[in-house]
């Protein structure tokens, strides 16, 4: 969504009364109005500098032990009021979510967040 001009839509949500939350990689201007704002940023593709200082909360994706460093640098560029995630790639889950369990345990800072959907069966 942040590659399109987001403020009209997010104005006329505004004023119906809705609460906005958006997820994003951050690769794009951030626009309009949001009530939370999720930054899950991609190794392939910056973040603009500018979106670090407005996520509320980061989640960072992990599929190798490599990823948490990766995570703990990302962290240093965001609020400190922002909530740090790692959530496991789905299909390697099984192998990355017990180090993950390990680096939450000497990082309490972090939480671990999980795709519920998929494991409903969701799409």
């Amino acid at each position: 969504p942040a590659m399109h001009q987001m403020t009209p839509l997010t104005n006329a949500l505004k004023a119906a009364g809705k609460k906005i939350h958006i997820e994003t990689s951050g690769a794009h201007a951030i626009t309009g109005y949001f009530d939370w704002i999720c930054l899950s940023p991609k190794k392939f593709k910056a973040c603009l500098p500018e979106n670090y200082a407005k996520a509320h909360e980061l989640k960072v994706i992990v599929s190798l032990k490599h990823d948490l460093d990766w995570a703990i640098e990302e962290a240093k560029k965001v609020n400190a009021h922002c909530r740090l995630f790692i959530q496991p790639e789905w299909s390697k889950q099984d192998k990355v979510l017990p180090m993950m369990i390990d680096f939450v345990k000497l990082n309490p800072q972090w939480q671990i967040s999980l795709q519920t959907h998929k494991f409903l069966n969701i799409p």
